[in-house]
């Protein structure tokens, strides 16, 4: 329903440009979900502090339960969706990166873009990218194994 609140902007998602309505106050992470479908964006602690709705804003990470809709006009968004099988996601089913799987898609956009932005990145880089996002099943060992396994092809 539009209300004189309510405004049509365009979001550039995955590649491809998507209407959607939003609220002045309405956040990034739902209306990737609620509105535009892509559900691999995890809501969780909704404050920052857990990193499950991790997104690539202009290809760089971002908590898009930070971020407003209306900050995105204009920008490039890629959800985990967006990835196309990335050569990070075949390193965390190699590596077993994974085992609730509610983190891994915002795991996945961090790796995503330390592999893009710091190819040669050594291990205390990569545990500073990783401290950005929680996992409460696994010890991050798995997932250091597949950031690694991937920088150690690129480089």
């Amino acid at each position: 329903m539009y209300t004189k609140d309510n405004v049509v902007i365009t979001l550039h998602i995955n590649g491809e440009d998507r209407e959607v309505v939003a609220k002045p106050s309405d956040i990034l992470l739902y209306t990737l979900r609620e509105q535009v479908g892509l559900t691999g964006t995890k809501p969780g602690c909704e404050n920052g502090d857990c990193g499950a709705c991790t997104v690539l804003i202009d290809d760089w990470p971002m908590k898009s339960c930070l971020m407003l809709t209306v900050e995105a006009v204009g920008k490039k968004i890629t959800t985990v969706e967006g990835l196309n099988n990335a050569s990070i996601q075949k390193a965390f089913v190699e590596n077993f990166a994974f085992q609730c799987g509610y983190c891994t898609s915002g795991f996945l956009m961090v790796c995503h873009a330390l592999a893009q932005y710091q190819p040669d990145a050594n291990d205390d880089v990569i545990q500073q990218w990783l401290q950005s996002n929680i996992c409460r099943c696994t010890g991050y060992e798995e997932i250091e194994s597949a950031i690694k396994s991937i920088l150690r092809k690129e480089i």
